[in-house]
């Protein structure tokens, strides 16, 4: 059985600001390249698992898409219970890592 992705409000925020800064609304190129971003992450539904524990809590997965110099973090939160998959954050790969309780930024985003 497959889980339900559900994105954050934030992660709805990173994924409106990657369209924009790679302004895939006038490069084919880049649509092509946001879309397979956003079939990595519903990918997410048929084997949550396969992602990494992200080094910021235990409790959350992480998993990466792209090449570098363009290579960006889909943390992620696996809800058993209700069987989805709640995507907290999209981030590039250079930024540092995330700061506080992720359980809070999840609280704020909701």
């Amino acid at each position: 059985m497959e889980y339900l992705i559900r994105l954050t409000n934030r992660a709805l925020r990173d994924m409106e600001l990657i369209y924009e800064f790679i302004d895939a609304e006038t490069s084919d190129k880049a649509f092509a390249w946001f879309n397979e971003l956003a079939e990595a992450i519903y990918s997410l539904e048929k084997l949550p698992q396969r992602g990494a524990v992200a080094s910021e809590n235990k409790k959350l997965r992480q998993v990466f898409f792209g090449k570098k110099p363009n290579v960006y973090r889909i943390i992620y939160a696996i809800d058993r219970q209700h069987r989805a998959i709640n995507v907290l954050h999209i981030r590039h790969g250079s930024r540092t890592s995330l700061r506080g309780k992720p359980e809070s930024r999840k609280n704020r985003d909701a």
